[in-house]
Protein backbone atom coordinates (compact mmCIF):
# COMPACT_ATOMS: atom_id res chain seq x y z
CA UNK A 1 0.00 0.00 0.00
CA UNK A 2 1.48 3.25 -1.07
CA UNK A 3 1.42 5.61 2.13
CA UNK A 4 0.25 9.16 1.47
CA UNK A 5 2.26 11.93 3.38
CA UNK A 6 0.98 13.04 6.76
CA UNK A 7 -2.81 11.49 6.19
CA UNK A 8 -3.17 8.55 8.87
CA UNK A 9 -4.17 5.11 7.16
CA UNK A 10 -7.00 4.74 9.06
CA UNK A 11 -8.44 7.84 7.37
CA UNK A 12 -8.14 7.28 4.15
CA UNK A 13 -11.30 6.64 1.74
CA UNK A 14 -10.37 2.92 1.18
CA UNK A 15 -10.15 2.37 5.34
CA UNK A 16 -12.74 4.48 6.41
CA UNK A 17 -15.66 2.44 8.58
CA UNK A 18 -18.86 4.18 9.53
CA UNK A 19 -18.08 4.76 13.27
CA UNK A 20 -22.27 4.19 14.31
CA UNK A 21 -22.78 0.19 13.87
CA UNK A 22 -26.26 -0.75 13.27
CA UNK A 23 -27.43 -3.88 13.49
CA UNK A 24 -30.01 -5.76 10.55
CA UNK A 25 -32.65 -5.67 13.37
CA UNK A 26 -33.48 -2.45 13.16
CA UNK A 27 -34.15 -1.93 9.57
CA UNK A 28 -36.39 -4.79 10.05
CA UNK A 29 -38.16 -2.94 12.54
CA UNK A 30 -38.31 0.32 10.22
CA UNK A 31 -39.59 -1.88 7.71
CA UNK A 32 -42.44 -2.98 9.78
CA UNK A 33 -43.32 0.03 11.15
CA UNK A 34 -43.79 1.41 7.61
CA UNK A 35 -46.33 -1.70 6.76
CA UNK A 36 -48.23 -0.96 9.94
CA UNK A 37 -47.86 -4.07 11.44
CA UNK A 38 -46.51 -5.32 15.08
CA UNK A 39 -43.19 -7.17 15.75
CA UNK A 40 -45.79 -9.57 17.13
CA UNK A 41 -48.24 -10.14 14.42
CA UNK A 42 -45.14 -10.35 11.95
CA UNK A 43 -43.27 -13.22 14.84
CA UNK A 44 -46.68 -15.39 14.58
CA UNK A 45 -46.87 -14.92 10.39
CA UNK A 46 -43.35 -16.53 10.52
CA UNK A 47 -44.39 -19.04 13.13
CA UNK A 48 -41.58 -17.85 15.50
CA UNK A 49 -40.48 -17.22 19.68
CA UNK A 50 -41.67 -13.52 19.93
CA UNK A 51 -38.89 -13.18 22.10
CA UNK A 52 -36.33 -14.46 20.06
CA UNK A 53 -37.66 -12.37 17.07
CA UNK A 54 -37.29 -9.24 19.50
CA UNK A 55 -34.02 -10.32 20.64
CA UNK A 56 -33.25 -10.16 16.67
CA UNK A 57 -35.19 -6.59 16.28
CA UNK A 58 -33.06 -5.18 19.40
CA UNK A 59 -29.46 -6.27 17.89
CA UNK A 60 -29.12 -9.12 20.70
CA UNK A 61 -29.37 -11.95 18.25
CA UNK A 62 -28.24 -12.20 14.72
CA UNK A 63 -30.32 -12.64 11.65
CA UNK A 64 -29.77 -16.60 10.73
CA UNK A 65 -29.92 -17.87 6.98
CA UNK A 66 -33.68 -19.64 8.14
CA UNK A 67 -34.94 -16.22 9.72
CA UNK A 68 -33.53 -14.42 6.27
CA UNK A 69 -35.69 -17.21 4.48
CA UNK A 70 -38.75 -16.28 6.92
CA UNK A 71 -38.92 -12.53 6.25
CA UNK A 72 -38.25 -13.04 2.62
CA UNK A 73 -41.53 -15.43 3.26
CA UNK A 74 -43.54 -12.98 5.02
CA UNK A 75 -42.29 -9.48 3.98
CA UNK A 76 -41.26 -10.67 0.07
CA UNK A 77 -38.02 -9.18 0.51
CA UNK A 78 -34.65 -11.15 -0.62
CA UNK A 79 -33.49 -13.08 2.21
CA UNK A 80 -29.54 -12.41 0.56
CA UNK A 81 -30.12 -8.43 1.77
CA UNK A 82 -30.80 -9.45 5.24
CA UNK A 83 -27.74 -12.22 5.24
CA UNK A 84 -25.86 -9.09 3.88
CA UNK A 85 -26.32 -6.72 6.40
CA UNK A 86 -25.36 -9.58 8.93
CA UNK A 87 -22.26 -10.07 7.35
CA UNK A 88 -21.32 -6.22 6.90
CA UNK A 89 -22.67 -5.57 10.50
CA UNK A 90 -20.41 -8.93 11.97
CA UNK A 91 -17.61 -7.47 9.75
CA UNK A 92 -17.49 -3.92 11.08
CA UNK A 93 -18.19 -4.70 14.59
CA UNK A 94 -15.01 -7.20 14.70
CA UNK A 95 -13.19 -4.83 12.74
CA UNK A 96 -13.63 -2.40 16.26
CA UNK A 97 -12.22 -5.12 18.28
CA UNK A 98 -8.35 -3.60 18.49
CA UNK A 99 -6.91 -7.00 20.07
CA UNK A 100 -8.52 -8.70 17.22
CA UNK A 101 -7.30 -6.53 14.49
CA UNK A 102 -4.04 -6.35 16.53
CA UNK A 103 -3.76 -10.69 16.69
CA UNK A 104 -4.32 -10.10 12.24
CA UNK A 105 -1.78 -7.13 11.95
CA UNK A 106 0.70 -9.93 13.45
CA UNK A 107 -0.50 -12.62 11.06
CA UNK A 108 0.00 -10.55 7.93
CA UNK A 109 3.46 -9.64 9.26
CA UNK A 110 4.29 -13.53 9.60
CA UNK A 111 2.90 -13.55 6.34
CA UNK A 112 4.31 -11.68 4.44
CA UNK A 113 7.70 -13.03 5.74
CA UNK A 114 7.10 -16.49 4.32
Amino acid sequence: MVKIQNIKEERMANNMMSSMLIHPGEMIKDEIIARGITQKELASQMGVSYTVFNEILNGKRPITTEYALLLEAALGTDANIWIGLQADYNMQKIKQDKSFMKRLENIRKIAAIL
